[in-house]
């Protein structure tokens, strides 16, 4: 009994905690008012997800198009597109480092 009571507890103070930075965030993405709103409505979505089916979707869907923002200003093709790596210069002539002249 105690037990369930504590994780009730528990779990009333995460909703609360959830919602209390959402509305700051939500407060802080306000033009004109300082504060990192966004990722503070991220943290909030975080917190909910863990009790909400509708946090976790939109936590979701907010990740997704801060992929496809990132994609868009980066010119990024994709999830997997990489820019190549810069080729490695041919060893120079002479040069010992494989232990063979």
């Amino acid at each position: 009994m105690f037990i369930k009571t504590l994780r009730t507890a528990r779990r009333c103070i995460m909703i609360v905690f959830g919602f209390t930075l959402l509305g700051l965030g939500l407060l802080l993405s306000i033009p004109g008012i300082p504060g990192p709103g966004l990722v503070v409505v991220w943290a909030g979505l975080g917190v909910l997800a863990v009790e909400f089916l509708w946090a976790r979707k939109l936590l979701k869907k907010f990740q997704e198009e801060g992929t496809r923002l990132r994609d868009l200003l980066f010119h990024r093709k994709g999830p997997a597109a990489r820019p190549d790596p810069a080729p490695r210069p041919d060893p120079v002539p002479g040069n010992s480092e494989a232990g063979s002249d």
